[in-house]
């Protein structure tokens, strides 16, 4: 979803690299840099990856597409479910409780340790970056309570100090509205097998209607449950869909 707005494609180790080469010199991939440990043992490295896509996600604006469904929920009622970080749903337009992020978000901050399950605005926040190595310069953001390091409320590799915070009440509303709504169509878009979480959910979410569409360029196979698949870009695909809905709403 987010590659149409010009983010960078992480999908393997290749894809990583090319949007990162300092990355490639140092031959680490993308699971060993989201890793929380680093914010313990090598902060500036953490905070260069997290603090760079920070600043990236801040400049990006959302595309067409999430025009397109946002559109769409003014008509119907909608819900997102995401594992995407970089809080696009909302910049989009579409409201706070209607988005689940299932995975964090960037966007705000935690305690590394953590000293408190508490999280707070990462708005004013900006890190420095020395890009020939990727190291973020001190100082970094800190626990206004204990002063360690602070780090992205993101749920990381192996993570095992993630703090739910909101997440968990978005989680908890959104298994209720799905519950009140058994004929609800899912629209997944760009969910690989990598990491299935919100391919397997789309799967459930659309077990009781059958009405799944899978939108993906590479992997777009429904091979659980019934549902369409179809190999293309999520916002060519969403727009090619209005099009044909817009008929039918007149």
């Amino acid at each position: 979803m987010g590659v149409d707005s010009g983010l960078p494609d992480f999908r393997g180790p290749e894809g990583f690299w090319r949007a990162y080469p300092p990355y490639r010199r140092l031959g680490l991939r993308f699971e060993e840099l989201a890793d929380p440990a680093h914010f313990d043992d090598d902060p500036e490295l953490a905070w260069g990856f997290y603090g760079h896509r920070l600043a990236l996600y801040r400049a990006t604006t959302p595309h067409a597409g999430f025009g397109v469904l946002l559109g769409w929920s003014r008509r119907l009622p909608t819900r997102v479910f995401t594992s995407n970080v970089d809080g696009a749903f909302q910049a989009a337009g579409f409201a706070p409780e209607a988005v689940t992020e299932c995975h964090g978000a960037i966007g705000a901050l935690q305690c590394s340790v953590p000293c408190h399950d508490g999280t707070w605005s990462a708005d004013d926040v900006v890190v420095g970056i020395d890009e020939a190595t990727m190291r973020a310069v001190p100082p970094l953001p800190a626990c206004p309570r204990c002063g360690a390091v602070a780090r992205p409320n993101i749920l990381m590799f192996g993570d095992g100090s993630w703090v739910p915070g909101h997440h968990a009440a978005r989680a908890a509303e959104h298994r209720t509205w799905l519950r009140a709504h058994p004929d609800t169509a899912v629209i997944e878009l760009g969910a690989g097998t990598a990491v299935p979480t919100v391919r397997r959910h789309a799967e459930l979410a659309s077990a009781a209607s059958g009405r799944l569409v899978r939108v993906n360029v590479r992997e777009p196979e429904v091979r659980h449950g019934r549902g369409v698949a179809i190999a293309a870009g999520a916002r060519e695909t969403l727009e090619a869909l209005d099009a044909r809905l817009a008929d039918a709403w007149r």
